[in-house]
Parts: C-alpha cells; structure tokens; sequence
C-alpha cells in the first residue's frame, strides 16, 4: 500500500519562512514519514545532499540527508529532532551550496565533527558521530531548523550581495 512520493517545491531566498525556527516533530506517525518519504524525494530530485523540512514550507525540526557519492549505493538518513550535543574544536571548510539559494556556493567554516542525538523513522533516540561531509551537513541542515542560512556565516558584504540578487531575482517573477 506504498504511497507515491511527492517532489514539493523549495522555498528560495528571500523567502522570510527561512528564517523560521522549526518546532519539534511531536509524533513519528503516518505523516511525518510521509513527510521525511517526500523530502527525500524532493532532495534526490534537486538533486542535493540534504534538505530541512522548513525549506519545502513546514516549520518542523526534520531533516534528511545523503551523502553517498554519485554511483554509490544511495543511503538516506532521516532524521527527527536533532540536537548538536557536541562540536570538535577542529574545524574544516567547505564550499556548502542551498537548495534554497540555488547556484551560489562559498567556503564555510564549522566544527570538522559533530556528535547528534535524534530520533529516527522508528522512533528510537539515536545517537550519530559524525566528521566530513556529514558533520558538515548536519550542522548546514540542523541551521536551517534555527532559521539560520549557510550565508551567515560568511562575509557580510558577501551576504548581503546574495540576499540582494535573490530579492531582485523574486520581486522578477512577481
């Protein structure tokens, strides 16, 4: 009785639902599997390596990511409620893209490693360490469950130059 997946649309900068802080999944039911089923879809479909629940327009703490390179078995990880319990002091860089600021890229720094406490499709309380890509990741995703966009942590005339091409990109198609 599989339901068919849905690809929903992103919301795209300077949408101010991105700057929404999620509230917590409540129950892991029917719904928020679906929900998780669909932002997978969407995400594979951008295609991406991660997407936050608020970024297709529902204000809930969601994510799900996959990291597997191109050709690779697909490894989908869906995560509810998480929580950064803790950050190394090592940090890495990396060129972090959006889905919801499509085609513009720049170097982020953050924690190389990060240690997640979540909730998984099961409903258990899981615990993930993780380092490169994924730390990354997560930490790009769980920031967009704060209201936080991988932009802020850049330069703020570089921010600003982004956020006011994306304006102008939307007042475009009004």
């Amino acid at each position: 009785m599989g339901s068919a997946m849905t690809i929903k649309p992103l919301i795209i900068l300077p949408d101010p639902l991105l700057r929404e802080v999620s509230k917590p999944v409540e129950r892991i039911d029917s719904d928020a599997l679906k929900l998780a089923d669909d932002m997978l879809e969407t995400m594979y479909d951008a295609p991406g390596i991660g997407l936050a629940a608020i970024q297709i327009g529902v204000p809930r703490r969601l994510l799900v990511i996959d990291v597997s390179k191109e050709g690779e078995e697909k490894t989908p990880l869906v995560v509810f409620n998480p929580v950064i319990v803790s950050s190394s002091d090592a940090r890495s860089t990396y060129e972090e893209g959006c889905l919801s600021i499509p085609d513009y890229y720049a170097e982020v720094e953050r924690p190389a490693a990060v240690t997640v406490n979540y909730v998984d499709r099961a409903g258990k309380e899981q615990v993930l360490e993780a380092d490169g890509l994924l730390a990354t990741c997560l930490q790009h995703e769980i920031d967009h469950l704060n209201g936080v966009l991988f932009i802020d942590h850049i330069s703020r005339l570089k921010r600003d130059m982004v956020i006011r091409k994306f304006t102008k990109a939307a007042k475009g198609k009004l």
